[in-house]
């Protein structure tokens, strides 16, 4: 009888309290009750509906601010340019290569008639004691038309120390000089030193380093020019016989 009542249950069912017994001395829980309590401590509050499962407290929630999804440039890896980026640049680079091209070429319209009015005539050059460049062209040569741009650039340098001579092939009055230069391609020039002496001689198309070369060493009265001989694409000289005008006033 004394194990009954000992139990914390039965104590607890007839609203008896551990510390007090009916016999009037206190009652010392025994070890397995006070695990048990320490079981019962654990448990919170239970639903009283239908469920027997203990209720276990939960956690308060953290709220996390909103971010932005991160982008490839945030983590570190390269942005790809869109594709009608890249199309822009390609539209954009293929119009300025046109338009190099043309101005290189063109240079805003001069043309050998321009190169024809601005040259100084062929006896004055060679008395004023300055070396002398001397081109023999026609106005129906490809490739003179097409140099007339480099030569212009290149005159607007070194006019001031040397001259530039303009002699038109199909001008019968220029027989003699053709045949003393032994022009046989146009554009054919020939570099004078300033006594009138030829140092040499390119024809037809080359670089403009060529041209460049020569006329800076004249401008410099060395004793010759770093290209004296050479020969690129050009126009025969033989066509002048169709174009031939025996007026020399009308032609360089």
């Amino acid at each position: 009888m004394a194990r009954v009542i000992s139990s914390p249950v039965f104590l607890q069912k007839f609203g008896l309290s551990a510390e007090t017994h009916s016999f009037g001395g206190p009652l010392k829980p025994s070890v397995r009750t006070q695990h048990r309590s320490r079981r019962l401590r654990g448990i919170g509050c239970q639903n009283n509906d239908d469920s027997s499962e203990p209720f276990v407290a939960e956690k308060p929630l953290v709220e996390i601010p909103n971010q932005a999804p991160s982008s490839p440039t945030d983590a570190g890896f390269p942005e790809f340019p869109n594709k009608d980026l890249n199309r822009r640049i390609a539209v954009f680079s293929t119009i300025a290569a046109v338009g190099l091209f043309f101005s290189t070429r063109l240079d805003l319209g001069v043309s050998l008639k321009d190169l024809s009015a601005a040259a100084l005539p062929y006896e004055e050059a060679l008395t004023n004691g300055k070396p002398t460049v001397v081109e023999f062209y026609a106005d129906w040569c490809e490739v003179c038309r097409e140099l007339a741009p480099d030569v212009y650039r290149v005159e607007q340098e070194y006019r001031d120390r040397v001259n530039f001579v303009m002699l038109n092939v199909d001008n019968t009055k220029w027989e003699q000089e053709l045949d003393e230069f032994g022009v046989e391609g146009i554009p054919h020039f020939a570099f004078l030193d300033k006594d009138g002496n030829e140092e040499g001689n390119i024809v037809g198309r080359l670089p403009r380093q060529y041209f460049l070369a020569n006329v800076d060493a004249l401008a410099r009265g060395e004793a010759s020019i770093p290209h004296s001989r050479v020969v690129g694409q050009y126009t025969s000289a033989e066509s002048r016989k169709i174009h031939q005008v025996v007026d020399p006033r009308s032609h360089g």
